[in-house]
């Protein structure tokens, strides 16, 4: 088992509710294809630094997780076919990326 994160831009013009039902979509297809979940956040509305799909901002979310590793062809596949994603980024973590989100995630913690 491999450890992922995964970062992806929705589209600033979905509705909370379509938000949501993206978000569940890739997290469900992560657990039922074997990968468990080790943490989810929702960044917010941020603005892009340069625009994508003509769009200025978008909806940021992060996904860190362990999974086997044939796994992530057919996750990526979906986002390449989803219209409600602009962009994403999945990468493999080695023991120091691991330690660094560790890390983030108890500071996180602290300061909510």
């Amino acid at each position: 088992m491999n450890h992922y994160e995964t970062v992806f831009i929705l589209n600033p013009v979905l509705s909370e509710t379509q938000i949501e039902e993206t978000v569940k979509k890739f997290e469900d297809f992560l657990i039922k294809n074997g990968a468990k979940m080790v943490s989810k956040e929702n960044w917010g509305l941020k603005k892009l630094a340069y625009p994508i799909q003509h769009k200025k901002s978008g909806f940021y979310h992060l996904f860190e997780f362990t999974a086997d590793g044939s796994v992530i062809t057919p996750y990526e596949l979906e986002f390449i076919r989803d219209e409600r994603i602009m962009r994403f980024l999945t990468v493999k973590l080695d023991k120091h990326a691991i330690a660094w989100a560790e890390k983030r995630r108890t500071k996180l913690k602290v300061n909510a």
